[in-house]
């Protein structure tokens, strides 16, 4: 079976809307994710099989729960969940921020050869940078504990409406009872990825002033 078939496949068990063109930028993004991890070891992934469920399907689900129009992905790795959801939300805008310039030079790519108009990879560490505008969202399953993430990340929100989206695992009960006081959790979704073993949740915070 193709990619593209089976990324099909994968998304017909699930209510996500996207169009052939969206699917076809999905597998060359795979493509390309399994051409440079020879090189550049971009993750421990290695099958591109494998990728279309751990790490495409792993990102689309988050997409159901997101609310704004302008989001970072901070330790964004090789591009994920940001890649993904800005091909399935091109009226979205999307930084990627990394530390790492192997990454970072990946990322480009991506966005030249698929013409990606909405994203934009940043090489910096995430304390150091400062937005023009504060995001909608902060997005990351990059940061070993809640408390790590607002620590880091409290300078990319606006109180009003900005919101933290924490990919975890299993639910963690022992993070969010560690949280500073100035931060709520407003809501946690599990996200069923078709294929994939293990729980997904989604955990949305917000500051409070």
């Amino acid at each position: 079976m193709t990619l593209i078939q089976e990324l099909t496949d994968l998304i017909n068990k699930t209510d996500i809307q996207v169009t052939e063109h969206q699917i076809q930028l999905l597998v060359q993004y795979v493509e390309l994710l399994d051409k440079w991890n020879k090189a550049y070891n971009l993750t421990s992934v290695r099958d591109p099989h494998e990728m279309l469920v751990k790490h495409i399907m792993d990102s689309l689900m988050v997409g159901e729960v997101l609310e704004g129009n302008s989001f970072i992905d901070v330790g964004t790795g090789p591009g994920l969940p940001g890649i993904p959801l800005a091909i399935l939300y091109p009226e979205r805008s999307f930084v990627l921020l990394d530390s790492l310039g192997k990454r970072i030079t990946f990322l480009r790519q991506v966005v030249f050869q698929l013409k990606l108009t909405n994203v934009q990879p940043v090489k910096s560490r995430v304390e150091e940078y400062q937005p023009e505008q504060p995001f909608d969202g902060v997005l990351s399953r990059a940061f070993s504990s809640l408390t790590d993430m607002v620590s880091w990340c409290h300078h990319l929100i606006a109180i009003e409406h900005g919101r933290f989206f924490a990919l975890k695992g299993q639910f963690p009960h022992d993070e969010v009872a560690l949280l500073p006081s100035n931060i709520e959790l407003i809501k946690s979704s599990q996200i069923k990825v078709p294929q994939l073993v293990g729980e997904r949740h989604v955990l949305e915070l917000k500051k409070i002033s």
